[in-house]
């Protein structure tokens, strides 16, 4: 619960910082193939886009090229082991910023601080668990903020929405939505180019009461229709996939 602007203001940074910690992009380095595949399958299943690479020579040519949002990196590597990757990162003006997590199979103190000592954010020893695994990376992500300003803006076409400021633009001009309205534009721009049931609209942005209220959902459809479409009898954002849901197509 909460009252006041003050408390709308707590809440809305906390759900822009959700949409943004689902769109990160994680790059998972490790070179035994049936972990690499298992971890990156959790990773895609929490809502993230994953790259992989299974050495470090690769991982460092993703990194420069895709600059993604945290890195996962295995310390024992073909070619270039992850602390060098490591400290390739720090080194570069243009990805010093990127978080690490680094993996590996030594429980020595003296390993961890030399990880440490590499410009890791956090170390993780093997074995490890799945459930730890998905939270020490949910932690390092809502930790440091590295995102850069852009992925707090998600564009479409001429839509654009500010997940920080909480506004909607359509061709530069404020769309003046309402919170549910916003909070479903956003929805459904995190996710677009998905299809995504209708059912799942509302427990998202309306909460698990109104999962079965496919009314609210028709009515807040049809507005944002029509503030954001040339056309809204024929969407071309806003698509029904008949039988399923909605989807929000790039433009």
């Amino acid at each position: 619960m909460y009252s006041g602007d003050s408390g709308r203001l707590i809440l809305h940074t906390a759900q822009a910082l959700e949409y943004a910690t689902l769109m990160a992009t994680i790059l998972l380095v490790e070179d035994d193939k049936i972990v690499r595949e298992t971890l990156a399958y959790n990773l895609r299943q929490e809502g993230y886009d994953v790259l992989t690479a299974g050495d470090g020579r690769k991982a460092l040519e993703i990194i420069r090229r895709d600059k993604p949002d945290l890195i996962v990196l295995d310390v024992m590597l073909p070619g270039m082991d992850g602390l060098s990757v490591c400290r390739a990162v720090r080194d570069n003006v243009e990805t010093a910023h990127i978080p690490v997590i680094m993996l590996t199979a030594c429980g020595e103190p003296d390993d961890k601080l030399f990880g440490l000592d590499s410009g890791a954010d956090d170390y993780i020893t093997k074995p490890f668990g799945l459930v730890e695994f998905r939270a020490r990376v949910r932690a390092v992500l809502r930790r440091v903020d590295v995102r850069p300003a852009s992925r707090d803006q998600i564009r479409a076409g001429t839509v654009m929405v500010d997940l920080a400021a909480r506004r909607a633009y359509r061709d530069g001009r404020d769309l003046q939505l309402s919170q549910k309205e916003f909070d479903l534009l956003a929805e459904l721009m995190c996710n677009q180019g998905t299809e995504i049931s209708f059912k799942l609209l509302l427990s998202r942005v309306w909460g698990h009461d109104f999962s079965s209220d496919a009314h609210i959902l028709d009515l807040h459809i049809h507005q944002l229709r029509e503030k954001i479409e040339d056309d809204p009898s024929h969407p071309r954002y806003i698509v029904t996939v008949s039988g399923v849901g909605y989807c929000f197509e790039p433009g």
